[in-house]
């Protein structure tokens, strides 16, 4: 049979795995990938194993060893615990500040579902305290989380960049980042006029319930290590992987960060789902499979509805699959040649809209976020009516999502 289309369809089945079970497709790709190559392609092994990311997966490797020694050593949970006892009780401010304060851990390198793991449980712990609805709590935190997600040093945001740049879709870094910004943060604000926002600034002042964690000398350390890590990236242009690493052994021989904890934050699930997917999408742009994929999405889009098209689809698919691991390394390559089989549209637009399709949906409960938000629910609470809440949300965010991209995602290319 035909290479192509045997690799499209193992792309296929492997987004129908993602979409009803929860094993580890990126296992499931390479054991696809493998046969389709070197059996019916023809290839060698060096070249089955050619396809194989590795600048990708030291570069999260690298990072998430950094900042699994910054969450390890408390740094991250003094300056985040610091931050919130700020408000000195003002209930009105805790949504824009979960907002904010998990977008800005998302964004400085952690990613959405480290913000996430750090914030859901201290903001929903306060919006008890508070009176405050959970379900608006979790979808600042979410909301934040996903805001951040794509920064040119988030470990995310470097998949969507090494996804984009394959594609030809180099130098907007940060306008990836403002689209992804600026469609969560109207999602926030949908969510604080519609889930208690306003009468929070009515309510009296609360007592956080949180003791003061005074950054020690470890602690600031830390924080200039990271900081200085940033810097060499945004403005040094250092490679972010490599330098992550650096950055690493610096806390970890210092002794301000132990190795076995550090390593230990790695997810390694989600990096073997992504590695193991891009191995896939490997076979499949050289077999020829990426272009019948094209194909196929360029049937159900014209040059003037691609954008919310697009967002549409990889939403629906992100509600109940990876957004990092499948969907972005999935569609993102598929751009170039979708725009040209339509005949029209803009590939930056396109690949923008992909990005915030895919993530806006993810405060589902079906997703990492969403389930960590309810994970964060102390016992004895409504679970069932939080997953509820967050699933019809998640749903109806494909929508908000869709003509969000085809309405502005222009202004971000």
């Amino acid at each position: 049979m035909n290479p192509a289309v045997l690799s499209l369809f193992a792309l296929l089945l492997v987004i129908a795995g993602s979409l009803t079970s929860r094993i580890n497709v990126g296992v499931l790709a390479v054991a696809l990938a493998w046969p389709i190559a070197m059996f019916v392609a023809g290839w060698k092994v060096d070249a089955v194993m050619a396809t194989f990311p590795s600048s990708l997966f030291l570069t999260l490797l690298g990072v998430s060893v950094l900042f699994g020694a910054a969450q390890s050593n408390g740094t991250m949970a003094a300056i985040t615990h610091n931050t919130v006892r700020l408000l000195r009780g003002r209930a009105a401010a805790l949504p824009l500040l979960f907002f904010v304060l998990t977008c800005i851990v998302s964004t400085s390198g952690p990613g959405a579902i480290s913000a996430t793991a750090l914030m859901a449980p201290i903001a929903i712990g306060i919006a008890l305290r508070a009176e405050m609805p959970v379900f608006l709590a979790a979808l600042m935190v979410g909301n934040g989380a996903n805001a951040g997600n794509l920064s040119p040093v988030s470990a995310v945001g470097m998949i969507v960049h090494s996804s984009m740049a394959k594609a030809g879709l180099e130098g907007n870094a940060w306008g990836v980042w403002a689209a992804n910004f600026t469609a969560h943060a109207l999602a926030a604000l949908l969510a604080w006029t519609l889930f208690g926002g306003p009468a929070l600034r009515r309510a009296a002042p609360i007592e956080s319930g949180m003791e003061s964690t005074p950054l020690s000398a470890r602690h600031w350390s830390t924080l200039a290590v990271v900081l200085s890590w940033i810097a060499a990236v945004v403005f040094l242009k250092v490679n972010p992987g490599l330098s992550a690493f650096a950055a690493a052994s610096v806390l970890i021989v210092s002794g301000l960060g132990d190795d076995a904890a550090s390593v230990a934050q790695v997810p390694w699930a989600v990096i073997l789902m992504v590695c193991g997917v891009s191995v896939l999408i490997g076979v499949l742009e050289k077999t020829g499979g990426m272009d019948l994929f094209s194909t196929l999405l360029a049937r159900i889009a014209t040059p003037n509805t691609v954008n919310g098209t697009i967002a549409g689809i990889t939403g629906l698919i992100s509600t109940y699959s990876s957004t990092s691991g499948v969907v972005y390394p999935a569609f993102l390559p598929a751009v170039p040649g979708l725009v040209q089989k339509l005949g029209g549209g803009n590939p930056m637009q396109v690949a923008l809209s992909i990005n915030v399709g895919a993530a806006i949906v993810d405060v589902s409960p079906l997703s990492t976020i969403g389930a960590l938000c309810i994970a964060a629910l102390p016992a004895g609470h409504n679970s069932k009516q939080l997953f509820r809440q967050l699933l019809m949300w998640g749903f109806s965010m494909t929508v908000v999502g869709a003509l969000f991209c085809q309405l502005f995602i222009r202004f971000f290319a």
